[in-house]
């Protein structure tokens, strides 16, 4: 029985102690680069695709904001210029339609197929000059200058690692699903309490520096060692630091009875 109990404490420091070191020292993985978003092609705003986007919005969207586009107050806001990047945006993340007037739109599943979306784009886009859907190449930007940006600008609501967070009277979503494209839409529209960026404030090449960044928080390199969810370097160290604390005392507890163990065996063979 004895035995037995010993065995399983030193497969279980042995477990927790390799743990932990794997935590601290896995080598780092190998980021595929070649997995680069392919951007969309612009689809020239022909007066039919114009007028199959406004069939769509008075079927699907005038409800709330209204057969003109002007909005309706306490329903939706007006989006006369308010540009093709933003359709383009709620309606591929699928925030749009909302599904309760007030709700905080958030990303889900698109509610009208690519072909339907891009017309819904053009005929929104046609209410008024506003933001066009950027055009982002992650490969042209610098990751360490979209850390620095990111740090500086987004990370207070979406975390340093984009996992997301809460934002006074909302929620930052994670951005584990943003593609270069929705990235970069999302800086020029500014969705929902986001604040806008223009290109006076961050130029085309440093949104393609923030889209790198985003790609690297997708797919970290855990240089120091397993990711665990990724939650941040704290939380991470403070892990294996309990994993490498219970190996030890395991380690000290199988030490201090093999050394009872032995002092009993002593004991009982001195001669009395």
């Amino acid at each position: 029985m004895r035995r037995a109990r010993r065995l399983l404490m030193v497969v279980a420091a042995v477990l927790l102690g390799g743990f932990a070191i794997a935590v601290w020292g896995q080598p780092p993985s190998v980021r595929d680069s070649a997995a680069a978003e392919s951007e969309m092609v612009a689809v020239p705003r022909s007066a039919g695709l114009v007028a199959e986007g406004r069939a769509l919005f008075e079927t699907g969207c005038s409800s709330c904001h209204g057969f003109d586009g002007k909005g309706i107050k306490g329903q939706a806001p007006s989006l006369l210029g308010a540009g093709e990047a933003a359709a383009d945006f709620y309606l591929r993340t699928g925030r749009m339609p909302l599904g309760q007037v007030g709700d905080e739109p958030l990303r889900g599943e698109p509610r009208y197929s690519n072909g339907q979306i891009e017309a819904l784009v053009k005929y929104v886009g046609s209410l008024g000059e506003g933001p066009t859907i950027p055009k982002v190449d992650p490969d042209k930007g610098s990751v360490a200058e979209g850390m620095h940006l990111f740090t500086d600008s987004c990370a207070g609501c979406h975390a340093i690692s984009g996992k997301g967070g809460v934002a006074i009277g909302g929620y930052a979503p994670p951005l584990g699903e943003s593609t270069p494209t929705e990235v970069g839409e999302a800086i020029r529209v500014g969705p929902y309490l986001m604040p806008r960026f223009n290109e006076d404030l961050i130029s085309p090449k440093q949104v393609n520096s923030l889209a790198a960044y985003v790609e690297l928080t997708q797919e970290p390199e855990d240089a120091g060692g397993f990711g665990i969810g990724h939650i941040g370097p704290v939380p991470e160290g403070l892990v294996a630091w309990f994993a490498a604390i219970a190996a030890l005392l395991l380690i000290a507890r199988l030490i201090g009875e093999r050394l009872g163990g032995r002092r009993a065996d002593d004991e009982a063979e001195e001669p009395r």
